[in-house]
């Protein structure tokens, strides 16, 4: 049976403390119709796990995890990292470091529980599975500038990151008003290939219903029930388009297939290596 459920998940990175509890993390489950199936935020990795057996509903399903799943580098920055910034540096999008000292590796830990509940990490080195149940990891940034029906030609939205020009005093104003833009642009997936109707499910349709919230707490649930959504447009343009409109950072490592640690990004041709290895 071919994979048609596409699951997004905007991982909390971290799990949170004894007095604070577990932190949110925004999840997205879509059809290959383009129909939100369930949407939401869930606490913990436990909730988390529970979830995503939910959302498979018992079959083939493709999950894309906006953490790192994959972290075997001691020190510095994993090399899918580093190709974020070499690729995707011209459109302001960068990642963090992560390696075995770093003190959040959420990821790392729900892709052992998914594994031992009959999931199967997947680098992409092979092209985009075609069934079981599979986890990959990306980045929403890398879809929103590396996806043409985003329309972000130039750079990144700013409904993250806080730019240098931007006075403090006047960011939480600026971040909902790009964050309604991309909320635009989200719906705009409708007519896309593949098609994303948020106004197919109560919760999702809230995002255009209603305007980003000034608070910056009610503005992070928010934003992590989109970036749930980013992810899980991405796994289905995977499927459905391969590398031909996505590329596999980290796709050098020399590790056995299926065990690097890569990010599956959507791609533009001046995004992409050039045929001897060099950036374009």
């Amino acid at each position: 049976m071919a994979i048609e459920r596409y699951i997004g998940i905007d991982l909390a990175w971290s799990e949170g403390g004894p007095r604070s509890g577990p932190n949110e993390t925004g999840v997205a489950v879509v059809d290959a119709s383009g129909e939100v199936l369930d949407c939401g935020w869930t606490r913990g990795i436990d909730e988390t796990v529970a979830w995503l057996g939910e959302a498979a509903a018992g079959g083939p399903a493709l999950a894309f995890v906006d953490a790192p799943l994959v972290v075997d580098n001691p020190s510095g920055q994993r090399p899918c990292e580093r190709e974020v910034g070499r690729r995707y540096g011209r459109w302001k999008v960068s990642a963090n470091s992560t390696n075995l000292a770093s003190p959040r590796l959420a990821g790392v830990v729900l892709r052992e529980r998914l594994r031992a509940a009959g999931w199967v990490y997947d680098d992409g080195r092979g092209g985009p599975p075609s069934t079981g149940r599979v986890m990959s990891e990306c980045y929403p940034y890398t879809t929103l500038v590396g996806a043409a029906e985003w329309g972000y030609a130039e750079q990144r939205p700013t409904y993250k990151r806080r730019p240098a020009g931007v006075p403090a005093a006047e960011w939480r104003a600026v971040r909902a008003a790009e964050c309604d833009r991309l909320i635009g642009r989200l719906a705009g997936l409708a007519v896309a290939d593949p098609p994303l109707r948020i106004s197919s499910h109560p919760v999702s349709r809230r995002l255009a219903d209603e305007p980003s919230p000034l608070a910056s707490a009610a503005y992070k649930h928010r934003e992590d029930l989109v970036d749930a959504l980013v992810c899980a447009w991405t796994a289905a343009l995977w499927v459905r388009h391969g590398q031909e409109r996505c590329q596999v950072l980290g796709g050098d490592s020399p590790g056995a297939p299926g065990t690097a640690a890569t990010i599956i990004a959507p791609a533009r041709p001046e995004q992409r290596r050039g045929p001897s290895g060099n950036d374009r």
